[in-house]
């Protein structure tokens, strides 16, 4: 899209998604999706890149994460050019141009918390320490999960949809408030199988996001709760 012609009246948001190896406590990531959308689900730009720092030079991280069993779809993908490689920095300084480009309002991802500690932690592991802090400062970021727990996890409907299949409730009977669930309950199509790949978990999790602001219920967009006075 032609960056002259956006409509600067507009809020534009850009919605990440990470796949990462080794564990939770530590992850690094080797698939990394987003793409800049506004409020009505209208899509302006997408990525989808495969970290070669982590995907090629810790392949025995790569044997054990926690997808590995998709290694040979995305070789299958590399292989085909439907994906590229890039190098850590070169993602994070494309990040950081299309942040100030599209004037980005917010930074969304579905569990927040996670893909914030996954990138900064990446940076880290990459730069030996140099850089720590993935976004840039004063970047809005929000949690679409912290989001649906305030709204569609509220609503009665959803909680009885949850009730039909005890898969779909944590182990202590209260709804899963998984991407791959939630959208299954505002899609109506509950064959959908999340693909656990950045992008495609990216687009879904959008449509989650438009449809948490469509509650137009007062609620904390962050992934912690702010504290109040």
């Amino acid at each position: 899209m032609d960056l002259k012609k956006l409509d600067k009246r507009k809020h534009y948001y850009l919605t990440l998604d990470t796949e990462t190896a080794n564990t939770l406590e530590e992850p690094l990531v080797y698939d990394i999706g987003g793409a800049i959308h506004d409020k009505q689900c209208n899509i302006y730009h997408t990525f989808n890149y495969i970290i070669y720092d982590i995907y090629v030079g810790e392949r025995e991280l790569m044997q054990t994460s926690y997808y590995a069993e998709k290694l040979p779809q995305y070789e299958k993908a590399l292989k085909a050019n439907e994906l590229k490689f890039k190098r850590f920095m070169t993602v994070y300084y494309y990040i950081h141009d299309l942040i100030k480009e599209y004037n980005i309002k917010a930074v969304i991802a579905h569990n927040m918390r996670f893909d914030r500690t996954a990138l900064n932690n990446t940076l880290r592991h990459v730069t030996g320490g140099k850089k720590k802090w993935f976004f840039p400062y004063n970047t809005d970021l929000w949690c679409s999960l912290s989001m649906a727990r305030q709204t569609i996890g509220q609503q009665k409907s959803y909680q009885s949809w949850t009730k039909e299949n005890p898969d779909r409730l944590t182990q202590y009977g209260q709804p899963r408030l998984t991407a791959e669930l939630l959208y299954q309950y505002i899609s109506g199509d509950e064959n959908f199988i999340e693909d656990h790949t950045a992008l495609s978990d990216v687009l879904i999790e959008i449509d989650i996001t438009v449809q948490c602001i469509r509650q137009k219920k007062k609620m904390y967009r962050t992934y912690w709760k702010p504290q109040t006075a």
